[in-house]
């Protein structure tokens, strides 16, 4: 926990010194009463393309495909014996703290006046609905699939949750600050990466378990992220009109709209017309 609090402390001063060169303190009361009270109509769409579901469903098919492709196999038992030789990691779970580092930095970093794409609801909203789907994922495969840990403590190894977990966190800070600075998806993402080897290292998953978990995690947290703006929006007044309007033109949303009419009339004997307009 010290070293995420060196790396905080960091990121915000490297982040406030690129966004103004004056000596004006963030004050933290304001940054959270901002961050609570102030929500959107909506939130933003994922700005992102369908085709980038595809690396962690492969990730996925890769971990599930090693059931059944022997050379897949026998590189987790030839990359398992390896880490037997030279085992480089310490011998304490570190693994068990790195894998929340990047939502911890993320609401850290929001402490400190670098805000992300959603206020605190929706994010801590999308975050939930993240690690629902990865650990019903998780759970339902273990318990299906029964692979035999390297360490033979149980047969709950496919695929990893701690990788998933990580992972979905890492994708949940890129996704709320890469906006910022790509930086910020470079750190979760490292301390992801980070967590997946430590738990190949303390021989308490295959290689292919980490891959999958990886895949299980990003793939969670790009959905949640892909159908969340939809079901806010429809469960908000101001979020289904911005829906159906959503395909007119700008330039028409903003032109004022007003309706006139013109009628004959008839009075004192005299024919005319009567023209009325409303604004």
């Amino acid at each position: 926990m010290r070293k995420l609090l060196i790396i905080l402390s960091v990121l915000s001063a490297t982040h406030l010194h690129a966004q103004q060169k004056d000596t004006t303190k963030v004050n933290v009361a304001d940054t959270l009463k901002k961050d609570l009270t102030t929500a959107p109509d909506t939130v933003p769409h994922l700005r992102t393309k369908i085709w980038t579901l595809y690396p962690p469903a492969v990730m996925i098919g890769y971990g599930a495909a090693s059931f059944y492709v022997k050379p897949l196999r026998r590189l987790d038992r030839s990359v398992f014996n390896e880490t037997l030789k030279h085992n480089i990691v310490p011998n304490s779970h570190l693994e068990n703290y790195f894998q929340y580092a990047p939502v911890v930095l993320t609401y850290g970093l929001n402490l400190v006046g670098v805000h992300g794409k959603n206020t605190f609801l929706d994010r801590t909203i999308l975050l939930g609905l993240s690690e629902a789907m990865s650990s019903i994922f998780v759970f339902s495969v273990k318990h299906a699939t029964h692979r035999l840990r390297p360490d033979g403590s149980d047969r709950y190894s496919f695929p990893s949750g701690h990788t998933a977990n990580a992972f979905a966190e890492a994708e949940f800070m890129s996704q709320e600050l890469s906006g910022k600075s790509v930086i910020y998806g470079i750190i979760g993402y490292g301390f992801a990466t980070t967590t997946g080897i430590f738990r190949i290292y303390h021989q308490d998953h295959w290689l292919s378990d980490v891959i999958a978990g990886a895949g299980v995690g990003i793939l969670a947290t790009k959905t949640a992220y892909l159908v969340y703006p939809y079901l806010r929006n429809r469960l908000t007044r101001k979020g289904r009109e911005k829906e159906e309007n959503r395909d007119i033109p700008e330039e028409l949303k903003k032109k004022q709209r007003t309706s006139s009419i013109i009628l004959p009339s008839y009075q004192n004997g005299a024919l005319g017309l009567s023209f009325s307009m409303q604004l």
